[in-house]
């Protein structure tokens, strides 16, 4: 995430047009975005009569710029939104939103001026996939773009001298309060076996945050006359790229062949932890990452929260979580397996609710024993 106090600053090359920005991480509540905020410093002698526009743009990419093939390019524009900085189209003090803004004008003087747009709510989150260590160019990803630059008008041809871009990140949080702990159970009769196998696995709870270990609880009531050779579980994510062609990619991110067995007539009650990070997976072509900015390190890509009403259609990459347990059951004819599909939701915490774990932390370790 964007740091505190941080203030971004980009001057495209012939030094016309400059964005200041304090933040460019902008978090999605899923019923409401927050807005974006900045300020666009001019140099009037460099813009020689020329407008200033600045432009907040979502783009699906599927495909790198040297594949653009007759014209066709590999990039959609889900938003675009346009606005005119200068000359001003309103007073500047009404188009200050907030107290950054203020202190950045304030600094940066008479040549200084606002820029404010909000988010529709029907946009998806920033999120992109791992290209192979091979692959060259852009990757396939849903990005945010502020984009300023300098013409005679906007639509008139815009020169790379006089223009400047900063990306930008759309993030979701866990939701509040505590969803149903997931939980599934199955039942499995076979030929030749008078009595059935019975198998249960559950978590903890729903949500869980980026590098938290994963307990699953899996109880096994082996009824039946056949042997359970082996338990191994996976945790899955799965990406659903939704605009172009709904094309489902589903990528073990991790892994555990337990060795475990179950003789017939026996039971089993274990817990298992599954520890899903992008820093064992960053090899492997596909994975969905959340979106990052220039020289940021990222993570494996959050879990997709939609709100009710809005076309997945349009939302580029959808991604979920699972855990799956798989039970080898040994037998004459050769072996067969056993499943369970467990759904989660993987995310990051709230800043604030980090806190109060750390604090909450600190005041068990520091209580008397």
């Amino acid at each position: 995430m964007s740091p505190k106090n941080v203030i971004f600053k980009k001057v495209c090359k012939d030094k016309s047009v400059g964005v200041y920005m304090g933040k460019r991480d902008f978090v999605d509540r899923v019923d409401s975005v927050e807005p974006l905020d900045g300020v666009i410093l001019i140099d009037p002698e460099a813009l020689q009569g020329r407008k200033v526009f600045v432009t907040l743009s979502c783009t699906f990419r599927y495909g790198r710029d040297d594949m653009d093939v007759m014209g066709i390019a590999f990039r959609r524009e889900l938003y675009l939104a346009t606005r005119q900085v200068y000359p001003p189209l309103q007073d500047r003090e009404k188009g200050i939103h907030t107290r950054v803004q203020a202190k950045l004008l304030r600094k940066l003087g008479n040549n200084s001026y606002p820029f404010f747009f909000e988010f529709p709510d029907n946009l998806p989150c920033s999120v992109a996939l791992q290209p192979a260590p091979s692959d060259v160019g852009k990757q396939c990803a849903v990005e945010f773009e502020i984009k300023a630059f300098s013409a005679e008008s906007q639509d008139a041809k815009v020169r790379k001298r006089s223009t400047v871009k900063l990306m930008l990140r759309k993030v979701q949080y866990a939701p509040e309060g505590e969803g149903i702990a997931p939980s599934v159970e199955t039942t499995r009769d076979f030929v030749m076996s008078d009595k059935p196998l019975h198998v249960k696995a559950s978590l903890d709870k729903e949500v869980y945050y980026h590098g938290e270990p994963i307990k699953v609880h899996v109880s096994v009531t082996n009824n039946s006359s056949k042997n359970i050779k082996n338990i191994i579980l996976s945790v899955d994510q799965i990406a659903n790229v939704v605009l172009y062609s709904n094309d489902s990619y589903a990528k073990c991110v991790d892994i555990e062949d337990s060795g475990d067995s179950v003789s017939p007539g026996a039971t089993l009650q274990k817990v298992y932890t599954m520890l899903p990070l992008l820093a064992n997976n960053r090899e492997r072509r596909g994975i969905a990452l959340d979106g990052k900015l220039k020289h940021e390190d990222t993570n494996l890509a959050s879990s997709s929260i939609v709100k009710d009403g809005v076309l997945k259609e349009v939302l580029g990459i959808m991604v979920s979580y699972r855990v799956m347990v798989k039970l080898i059951v040994g037998g004459m004819m050769g072996s067969s397996e056993v499943g369970l599909e467990v759904p989660f939701k993987l995310m990051h915490a709230k800043p604030d609710a980090v806190s109060r774990r750390r604090r909450l932390c600190s005041r068990n370790s520091s209580a008397p024993t």
